[in-house]
């Protein structure tokens, strides 16, 4: 069995909140989805904006290896003619070897969405698929509110699939697209609508399925459909779309490649998965899901103790697959639900003997310090430095002897932060004062004036990111603060943590840490 997929991102994706493409990120999203090897690509509704009737023309210039373009639109006015639509003539100047075409399949919408009579509903449908099926183009008919439009008159839905396919539809797809319908419904009305149409004049037609998230369950009605009967699965790209969302393209492939050995995409492709999904993430400026499943950081994150035991003598055991298949990978959590099992895996990662002394002593410090208000999962690096300072050869670095900020507002100047720091280093004590906007910035910018004569590289190393949480709010202006600092040298991100009731005193430990880190591993 091979599912064909088709990518909706550029067109159903746009439509939902916070989703906003550029014609450049759109050109970028339609290079990379043939790259990963989708078979259809629709890149948007040339007749509903200038952007995507400009994506078209653009797109005229680029070479798809794996995907065929799709220009998306809908079947002409109500008591018009086909050949004299503007909306109908966009979609032809697109010039693309794919025509989409959504149409009304509901008598509800036929009635007092089109405002027109059923009949002439069929001949829209008619008229639209025969005009481009005459222009040599392949024909996608989206059966637009099929499921509801099937429950509410069943034989008028059929009669609308009936209509498309006869006037030259090469699909038919059955959209769910209020989200509502259950995976149970949807795998019974597709069995019914495959022998209808088996039966009916004309012989077999290939069906597609096209749903979207608002019960829940878009996965699961794709699933369901593609075991039905049908060959085409309609989705976006994390599952970004109207409100809810539509189908999730990821997890369906990813389900359909290793949980039902559908040929949909290659292995290596397959193992592409997490690439792309993070790649759509970051051109769309959203933020990544890190429980999506499959590809999210934390898919395959272990953090209770008897769980990492387990994975430790046997991955299976709490893995419902090899994460490599995807693109992802293993990740182990240290915190206070830890065992030794995973502070012996970090260890190993680190390069450590995970079965030393000073290793297992380190589980009882982390414990004892997320107690504190520190919280390690994401703070690999402060970790690791735990870590590194409990081997009985450990020779730190840089030291520090004093610091002191000052925050003051100055006439003519308004608010300044100046932070002076004795750092020792060998057997010197640098003693350095800076200034900066704030009081992290002024220390961070006195520990370089500090370490820098004697540690060069780290010029390269600049901070990207500051996270400040309070952790027991109800204690007002004494509670603790924790203060975690993402790094990055150019080449490899990572990230330090700090906590105390003093912000300053969580951000220098945090700040230090950073710098360390920088100097013994990056």
């Amino acid at each position: 069995m091979k599912t064909l997929l088709y990518d909706c991102t550029l067109r159903d994706g746009t439509q939902g909140e916070g989703v906003n493409l550029s014609l450049e990120d759109k050109l970028r999203i339609a290079q990379r989805l043939d790259e990963f090897g989708m078979h259809y690509i629709e890149g948007g509704w040339p007749g509903s904006n200038p952007k995507d009737a400009e994506f078209f023309l653009r797109a005229q210039g680029l070479t798809f290896r794996t995907a065929k373009l799709a220009a998306f639109g809908s079947t002409r006015r109500a008591n018009s003619n086909v050949e004299h639509d503007p909306q109908i003539k966009l979609l032809v100047d697109a010039a693309t070897p794919v025509v989409t075409m959504v149409a009304k399949t509901s008598t509800l919408h036929v009635k007092h969405v089109l405002e027109t009579d059923p009949e002439e509903n069929l001949d829209m449908i008619v008229d639209s698929v025969a005009y481009f099926h005459a222009r040599g183009k392949e024909v996608i008919h989206d059966a637009e509110h099929f499921f509801d439009g099937f429950k509410l008159d069943k034989d008028y839905a059929l009669a609308t699939l009936l209509a498309a396919r006869n006037a030259g539809a090469n699909w038919l797809v059955l959209c769910d697209t209020n989200g509502g319908t259950m995976p149970w419904e949807v795998a019974e009305i597709v069995r019914t609508t495959r022998d209808f149409l088996k039966l009916a004049d004309g012989g077999d037609c290939r069906l597609g399925i096209h749903t979207h998230n608002d019960a829940g369950v878009g996965v699961a009605n794709a699933l369901a459909g593609i075991q039905a009967g049908c060959a085409q699965v309609q989705a976006t790209v994390n599952g970004i779309g109207e409100r809810v969302g539509n189908c999730d393209m990821i997890a369906t492939v990813a389900n359909l490649a290793l949980k039902m050995n559908d040929q949909c995409v290659s292995h290596e492709q397959l193992r592409g998965l997490t690439a792309l999904s993070r790649y759509v993430f970051e051109v769309a400026n959203l933020t990544p899901n890190i429980r999506h499943p499959y590809v999210g950081q934390a898919a395959f994150a272990h953090k209770g103790g008897i769980h990492v035991a387990a994975v430790l003598k046997l991955e299976d055991s709490y893995q419902h697959i090899d994460p490599t298949l995807v693109g992802n990978e293993k990740r182990v959590l240290v915190s206070e639900l830890s065992g030794r099992g995973n502070i012996a895996y970090k260890a190993k990662e680190f390069g450590l003997n995970p079965e030393s002394d000073e290793v297992k002593k380190v589980l009882g410090r982390v414990k004892e310090m997320e107690n504190k208000g520190f919280f390690f999962e994401g703070a690999d690096a402060t970790l690791e430095l735990m870590l590194r300072r409990g081997q009985a050869n450990y020779i730190p670095l840089f030291e520090l002897q004093d610091f002191m900020v000052v925050v003051e507002h100055r006439e003519g100047r308004g608010l300044l932060a100046e932070a002076s720091v004795k750092i020792k280093i060998d057997d010197d004590v640098a003693h350095t004062v800076a200034e900066g906007d704030g009081p992290v910035g002024a220390l961070d910018l006195a520990m370089r004036k500090a370490l820098l004569p004697h540690y060069p590289k780290l010029k390269r190393v600049r901070l990207t990111d500051f996270k400040v949480r309070i952790i027991d709010g109800e204690k007002a202006a004494s509670a603790t603060t924790r203060v975690t600092i993402d790094t990055t040298d150019g080449k490899r991100t990572w990230t330090t943590v700090g906590s105390s009731s003093n912000i300053v005193e969580a951000s220098w430990q945090a700040l230090a840490d950073s710098m360390e880190y920088a100097l013994l591993v990056a």
